[in-house]
């Protein structure tokens, strides 16, 4: 089987959806690896390190892609934007695998079932023990979580952890994360590495034993309903438990140095948790760095892919934060495709 991997087009994506370290696996397993040139450049992975992988460099992507049994990618295919039809150049029964963001990306997912290519959205792939190593989603939501510390870190008047002086004592920094699946565990485990006092919420009560695990404080309200969806997920609150849950917000954020905010909706939708009116109560000099940005944003005064200040607080909305460190989230994403096809092909046929 051929595997074809063009380079992303998406603005500020720097990510490639094949690592050289993988595409060695997959040529020492019988499959023909081919390369769009400058394909891995912005995760520093060069065309020679990829020819030394097995791989061949293509300088024509829709000649490449037309010949091509799979095509890997990170993101959505192009489709009709500045001069790429990757669409319509794959064949008819190519198998396209990425995290295509089906939901977000209506009018590509058509043009895939018009041209009849079957596509497997790994941003899907449920949170089970037996899939875990295919899933992107997560392996990504790791690094937004650690990233989205840092940058809190970055912009923070303050240590994070507690220093003593010869000047006297420094208290470490509180820090209130929202959400506990796979991106704000990361987050809370990265600011108690960083020494700072961690506060973590979710409204699945099953999650306070991994949030106290990783040295955290938990707290959260007590639901009427179970807002548990299955699979790592949340599902929408009803209004009364909305209510108890701002009342709890609205405190924490108040008293919080840094705020870190992933909570997603099933994984896809950003429910606005932190109002304005919580933002104003927050004290001059305060962070909330929003990494519920690509679902739309957990702050109502969020302005994404921006930085801004609003009442003394600076609030940081950055979008696909994994692209932002491209060599490892590259060399994870694609160790997940990797075990995807190899999940999935016996004697290199599509299962």
């Amino acid at each position: 089987m051929r595997i074809a991997v063009p380079r992303e087009t998406r603005q500020g994506e720097r990510r490639v959806a094949l690592a050289p370290d993988s595409c060695k696996k997959l040529v020492q397993a019988g499959y023909a690896i081919a390369i769009e040139s400058g394909a891995g450049e912005a995760a520093f992975y060069t065309d020679d390190a990829y020819r030394g992988a097995g791989s061949t460099v293509e300088t024509d992507p829709a000649a490449m892609l037309g010949s091509a049994d799979i095509v890997l990618r990170v993101n959505a295919p192009a489709s009709g934007a500045a001069g790429r039809d990757e669409v319509q150049w794959m064949r008819p029964g190519t198998i396209l695998l990425g995290s295509l963001m089906p939901l977000r990306n209506l009018e590509v997912v058509r043009a895939l079932a018009a041209r009849r290519i079957t596509a497997f959205s790994t941003d899907a792939v449920p949170r089970t023990t037996r899939a875990q190593a295919m899933d992107t989603l997560s392996s990504m939501a790791n690094i937004t979580g650690y990233k989205g510390v840092l940058m809190a870190a970055t912009e923070l008047g303050k240590y994070f952890p507690m220093f003593m002086t010869a000047a006297g004592t420094v208290f470490p920094a509180r820090v209130f994360v929202i959400g506990a699946a796979v991106a704000g565990l990361q987050a809370i485990a990265t600011a108690r590495r960083l020494g700072a006092h961690v506060i973590g919420t979710d409204v699945r009560p099953e999650v306070k034993e991994q949030i106290e695990s990783l040295g955290a404080k938990y707290v959260g309200v007590e639901l009427k309903e179970s807002a548990s969806a299955g699979g790592g997920y949340a599902r929408e609150l009803s209004e009364a438990d909305k209510g108890r849950q701002r009342e709890l917000l609205a405190e924490q954020c108040a008293a919080a140095d840094v705020v870190i905010t992933t909570a997603l909706v099933g994984g896809l939708i950003a429910p606005k948790l932190v109002t304005a009116a919580m933002v104003r109560r927050m004290r001059p000099g305060s962070i909330i760095v929003d990494l519920g940005a690509d679902g739309g944003g957990n702050c109502e005064l969020s302005r994404l892919g921006e930085s801004v200040v609003e009442n003394g607080v600076r609030i940081i909305a950055p979008l696909n934060l994994p692209a932002a460190m491209p060599t490892h989230a590259s060399l994870l994403f694609s160790r997940n495709l990797t075990a995807f096809i190899q999940t999935f092909t016996r004697n290199k046929s599509f299962m």
